[in-house]
């Protein structure tokens, strides 16, 4: 998958020769296995750039810094969440959002068991939370307000009457889609703290609490 920078994002310039493309590609997968090797606390752009093969000042051609790294690997992992989720929405053609929130669950979580770096940096740094953290996806939004926009695109035409966000203006579904992705976060990063591989119990709740919130069940009186 080629790197896909933030247009508006903290990169010092994006890729645009394919030489380029690839250097950034072994950047960004050299931090993702470093993540899981030493931590976010012991990475360093110099350790990257070693394990990347590439010289320090290829490095800081791209990015001005390790945290607009680190906000780069979001966005590449967003854009792979994204894609896949689109992929499996078109393949299934989930008829309501209880089966598409089991798809987003799922795609998630076969992700943070696959994908290096991932349980350390996913759409943002895990467990992070003061301003840099916060806001590797946007400077104005913070990571699980930016994933929520995106998300908003699969799941628009497929909320049930009287969910959350149905039939309301963009801030409503917003704010319906942010409580969501917040209650997963925490849910989600429990099972991966019970089990390595995700504790199949709390998965499984995760999803019936997101398909009850926003299929409307979790509102009715």
């Amino acid at each position: 998958m080629q790197a896909s920078l933030p247009a508006d994002g903290p990169v010092r310039r994006r890729p645009v020769q394919q030489r380029s493309q690839e250097r950034v590609e072994r950047i960004l997968d050299a931090c993702a296995v470093l993540l899981d090797e030493v931590g976010h606390g012991g990475l360093t752009t110099k350790a990257i750039a070693l394990r990347a093969g590439v010289p320090i000042g290829t490095l800081y051609q791209f990015f001005p810094n390790l945290q607009g790294l680190l906000g780069a690997l979001a966005h590449r992992n967003l854009e792979q969440y994204i894609d896949r989720l689109a992929r499996r929405t078109e393949a299934e053609r989930p008829a309501h959002i209880g089966a598409l929130v089991d798809l987003a669950v799922e795609e998630y979580v076969a992700m943070r068991r696959a994908l290096p770096g991932f349980g350390v940096v996913d759409f943002g740094l895990v467990g992070g939370d003061d301003s840099g953290s916060i806001h590797l996806l946007d400077a104005v939004l913070d990571n699980n307000a930016a994933v929520a926009e995106r998300l908003w695109v699969f799941g628009a035409d497929l909320l049930a009457p009287g969910a959350p966000g149905a039939g309301q203006d963009r801030s409503a579904v917003r704010t319906a889609m942010r409580v969501a992705l917040e209650c997963a976060d925490a849910v989600l990063r429990l099972a991966f703290r019970t089990d390595p591989q995700g504790d199949l119990a709390l998965i499984a709740e995760c999803k019936r609490l997101l398909r009850g919130y926003l299929g409307g069940e979790a509102r009715r009186e």
